[in-house]
């Protein structure tokens, strides 16, 4: 896979996209399965996938981190971002839909990261 990736203190493996092409291949490769998947609220931001199904809390708060921080919400505004989480079960695709562009089939959990845990991030 040509995805970044990163892996939480307990060891779980996210891949991120790093383009708006290779989010639509990491999306695609996770459609219909119940791995979590993240992307920020705003557009401009890596879908984050969990590779195991099965995560912890904490997890998934340091992947919503780690997602935020390279988003363009982050890089714009330098403040909380939000990030929506959802399965890769609640994502379609029609054609005509821009790479990367993404329809969620219902709505998704909203995680509010706060700036101070994304700067403590990037300070690593």
């Amino acid at each position: 896979m040509l995805f970044r990736e990163f892996e939480t203190s307990s060891g779980k493996n996210v891949f991120l996209g790093k383009d708006a092409v290779s989010n639509d291949d990491l999306v695609k490769e996770f459609q219909g399965k119940t791995n979590v998947v993240m992307h920020t609220a705003e557009p401009g931001s890596p879908f984050c996938v969990f590779e195991k199904v099965r995560v912890s809390k904490k997890d998934i708060d340091e992947a919503a981190v780690a997602c935020a921080s390279r988003s363009q919400d982050w890089r714009d505004n330098k403040n909380d971002v939000k990030i929506h989480l959802f399965t890769g079960k609640d994502v379609s695709k029609t054609r005509g839909m821009k790479p990367g562009s993404w329809k969620l089939l219902k709505k998704p959990k909203i995680i509010n990261i706060d700036k101070k845990d994304i700067q403590r991030f990037l300070k690593k």
